[in-house]
């Protein structure tokens, strides 16, 4: 059996893409008004869409234990798997990292843990490339720095409607939130090193989605690459977003990939989020 690719539920891929890639997904804990229930299995972003819209809204989130990864980790070896590349959430937003790096320490070098330094399919693009590269027999190093190379290939920018959410949440500090919400500037934000940062201050909602466009844009370059686009409770600018990446990357565009960001997201960020995810593929040398 290859190397096993574990991720957590914050990846947000496309179901189909799990058990094509032989993936195995560990849930993070997400709790609204005092009703707890794993994202993805016991609450769904229609779930949080409706906790989120109410009057008074509590929203915290939690990581997995690690003894949780711990059992991941011994069923996927016990059942054959020559080894465990485990991909994570940002370690500056989530201790998901951490439990699942505390987990390895049990498996005696068995188990490689990869932080992604980033979310959503920032996250869900260096799994796709770490199983890939494990289904093509990487050993465990081969798969890890499979990982690590789609990390650095990977750029994530996201549009919000207010900053409060990820103000609450401790994801960014209340100087940056009493900037994003003076004069009702409406925030991009991005994660150049793991860290939700705010990069740009637009007017309205359609500025924000033609300012995405043109940061993803610019972040694909001139060669190849995959996109992931994400949204809360807003169809209509995802399909915005993807209408107008495929117009103007045209025939460089090789996968798209369009989810609605789950529970945990969701508590962070609320309810009109739009993301776009870059994922610059390598380029092929020719042969001699």
């Amino acid at each position: 059996m290859p190397v096993a690719v574990v991720t957590d539920s914050t990846a947000y891929l496309p179901p189909e893409l799990v058990p094509a890639h032989r993936l195995t997904v560990v849930p993070l804990t997400v709790v609204f008004n005092g009703a707890e229930g794993l994202e993805g299995v016991e609450i769904s972003p229609a779930d949080a869409t409706r906790a989120l819209g109410g009057r008074r809204v509590s929203a915290t989130t939690s990581r997995p234990a690690p003894e949780q990864f711990a059992q991941t980790y011994r069923r996927l070896l016990d059942a054959g798997a020559d080894g465990v590349v485990s991909v994570h959430l940002s370690a500056d937003l989530s201790g998901t990292v951490e439990a699942a790096r505390l987990a390895a320490e049990e498996l005696g070098g068995r188990v490689a843990v990869v932080d992604s330094r980033s979310a959503g399919l920032g996250l869900g693009f260096p799994v796709i490339a770490a199983a890939e590269a494990a289904a093509g027999g990487a050993d465990l190093a081969g798969v890890r720095r499979a990982a690590l190379d789609a990390v650095d290939r990977t750029t994530i920018y996201f549009y919000v409607d207010t900053l409060e959410f990820l103000r609450r949440g401790g994801r960014i500090n209340a100087a940056e939130a009493i900037l994003g919400t003076a004069l009702s500037v409406k925030p991009i934000m991005h994660m150049p090193d793991g860290a939700i940062v705010l990069r740009d201050k637009v007017r309205t909602a359609s500025r924000g989605i033609a300012r995405l466009v043109d940061l993803a844009v610019e972040a694909a370059g001139d060669g190849e690459v995959d996109l992931g686009i994400h949204h809360l409770a807003a169809p209509e600018r995802a399909e915005a977003l993807r209408t107008a990446l495929l117009e103007r990357l045209g025939e460089r565009v090789g996968e798209t990939y369009v989810s609605e960001a789950g529970a945990v997201i969701a508590a962070h960020a609320g309810p009109g989020l739009a993301c776009v995810v870059v994922h610059r593929r390598p380029e092929v040398t020719p042969e001699a």
